[in-house]
């Protein structure tokens, strides 16, 4: 069974950096492309980023893309968030999520496995 643990989230300032971390258990982690997704409250769940699972490929959402950078170590099982240039906007609990195959995908409901998610809150 596979487990997804993300961490890293917490409260920044608007213009702060914060790095998202998702270590992925219980099958091996280079089999699975991933993605990050976040959810604002009363919002439905949105796509942030994703990245194949070599790494060669990623995909972003217009909101994110030249602040946020998602990247993997397939040694170390986990994949990265690299969040910079924080807005008041980007507050939302993030969700990494893994995919068996090797294509990026940005809807939710293409997605196998989902982490519990971690709370990001950029104050103005």
């Amino acid at each position: 069974q596979v487990q997804l643990a993300e961490s890293g989230g917490g409260l920044v300032q608007a213009g702060g950096s914060l790095r998202l971390s998702c270590a992925l258990s219980g099958r091996t982690f280079a089999t699975y492309a991933m993605g990050w997704f976040r959810q604002a409250p009363g919002k439905e769940r949105v796509f942030v980023a994703a990245v194949s699972r070599g790494g060669r490929s990623t995909d972003y959402a217009d909101s994110v893309k030249g602040r946020f950078t998602i990247s993997r170590d397939n040694v170390k099982n986990t994949v990265y968030l690299q969040m910079n240039s924080l807005k008041p906007e980007d507050t939302a609990v993030y969700y990494c999520a893994a995919r068996s195959g090797n294509y990026v995908q940005t809807l939710p409901k293409n997605y196998d496995y989902w982490g519990q998610g971690t709370q990001v809150t950029v104050s103005s």
